[in-house]
């Protein structure tokens, strides 16, 4: 049996069409996929077929030409765009005679080089034992129960049976350390509920401008990078809007056609912010040819999440990009925002998606106008600190006149330990500010 290399950036590239629709962009997606990884494609093998070929995936005349490729290019590993069997992949390795890789372990490849939390590495360890548990298949002698007879048994188990133990042993281990991890994002969700901060999580197909968008609204220093799956590790931020309203900012791992059911099982706990979020931002290319295609992906792996039922303001991203586009709020009948066509990259529309934004989570407002006398400074600071000071004038008595706009749990609570209630001005019309005296 061969040797199978530690690694390699040469790659044979193999797309078969199987008649499932959308084939030239999932061929596009797969190629980015595969830069994304470090490799080079030296070649593009594809065919068509009814139905995968139960050895090969291939027929057995087109395995052979993608040996020819393999052989004419010098390639160290040909990339599948499909899911393979782990019989199809020894098969297709003992014929080829190099490393073979599947659509899921290229994408699992391109995660274990972008995680960098610890909580990340966990999550992709995870998903790579649970796919590396499916390919343990006995490919190679040393895995043979040796012969019986006296001073021949073997030791009990095959080498197959021991490194499935370990295997095992391993996933428990690090699910119980994710485990961990996700109480303590459970207590940090908890926290922000009891204070009534919302949270606003940022999905999106893969390399849509998810991270770039973060950036400038938070002013951050998430990596971002146009390629698929520039950020992979979660991120949080609280930042208030124009209004002045608090809110939690998280950035997501980018989805894409075809999301490995080992990954999504594995962030989970990660996708649960996404899960239970106020509301979700659906970054969208505006530039791409297939956009209407990722959001309809985007949507699936949402409802695959339980996170469907979410409220969504979409964010149409590269607009500079398109020709005689320009920033704007697109509303529904009610007058509530739905779409905001911005570009991050220049900045262009942030000011209307900020808007936006406000609109959609701060929808139990309340509007009023206090009058505080001069010893009440301590909650003259409060109302700027939790709430959005339109107005304030100086009164002739040294109060001030405050015409404020706050949430109502925000309010609740000056009501409850401030007593601010006992300064609402009725009329505050009739009053007559020390500046127009």
């Amino acid at each position: 049996m061969f040797e199978r290399p530690q690694g390699g950036e040469r790659a044979v590239l193999v797309h078969l069409n199987l008649h499932t629709g959308s084939d030239d962009e999932s061929l596009e997606e797969f190629k980015e996929l595969v830069v994304s990884s470090g490799a080079e494609p030296v070649a593009v093998v594809t065919g068509s077929r009814a139905v995968p070929h139960p050895r090969y995936f291939v027929g057995t005349g087109k395995a052979e030409e993608v040996r020819d490729a393999v052989l004419t290019y010098e390639a160290d590993v040909v990339l599948f765009d499909h899911e393979l069997s782990p019989v199809q992949e020894r098969n297709l390795e003992a014929l080829l005679e190099c490393q073979v890789l599947d659509r899921t372990g290229l994408i699992l490849d391109i995660f274990a080089q972008r995680a960098r939390s610890h909580e990340g590495q966990l999550q992709v360890e995870l998903a790579q034992l649970r796919h590396l548990s499916t390919r343990l298949v006995r490919g190679w002698t040393h895995l043979e129960r040796q012969k019986g007879g006296i001073g021949l048994r073997g030791p009990g188990e095959t080498q197959l049976e021991t490194d499935r133990r370990l295997i095992g042993h391993r996933i428990r281990t690090l699910k119980t350390r994710l485990e961990k991890v996700q109480r303590q994002r459970e207590q940090g969700r908890r926290a922000r509920k009891k204070a009534d901060v919302p949270t606003v999580s940022l999905v999106g197909y893969t390399n849509a401008g998810k991270s770039t968008l973060f950036n400038n609204l938070t002013n951050a220093e998430v990596y971002a990078a146009d390629q698929l799956f520039a950020t992979l590790d979660p991120t949080l931020r609280k930042v208030k809007l124009p209004a002045g309203f608090p809110v939690v900012l998280a950035d997501t791992v980018g989805f894409i056609r075809q999301l490995p059911h080992d990954l999504v099982a594995a962030f989970r706990s990660t996708l649960k912010e996404t899960q239970d979020a106020d509301l979700l931002l659906h970054v969208v290319d505006a530039s791409s040819d297939e956009r209407d295609e990722n959001i309809d992906s985007v949507n699936r792996v949402l409802e695959e999440i339980g996170a469907e039922d979410r409220p969504q303001l979409k964010v149409y991203n590269k607009i500079d990009l398109l020709d005689g586009m320009s920033a704007r709020i697109d509303r529904d009948e009610t007058g509530m925002p739905i779409r905001v066509w911005v570009s991050a990259l220049t900045g262009e529309g942030l000011d209307l998606l900020n808007q936006a934004l406000a609109e959609r989570v701060n929808t139990d407002m309340i509007h009023q106008q206090l009058s505080l006398p001069a010893q009440a400074g301590r909650l003259h600071a409060r109302l700027f600190e939790v709430g959005s000071v339109n107005q304030q004038d100086m009164l002739e008595t040294g109060g001030w006149l405050m015409d404020v706009t706050l949430r109502r749990a925000d309010w609740d609570s000056l009501v409850k330990y401030e007593a601010v209630d006992q300064y609402i001005v009725e009329n505050h019309s009739s009053l007559q500010l020390a500046a127009d005296a």
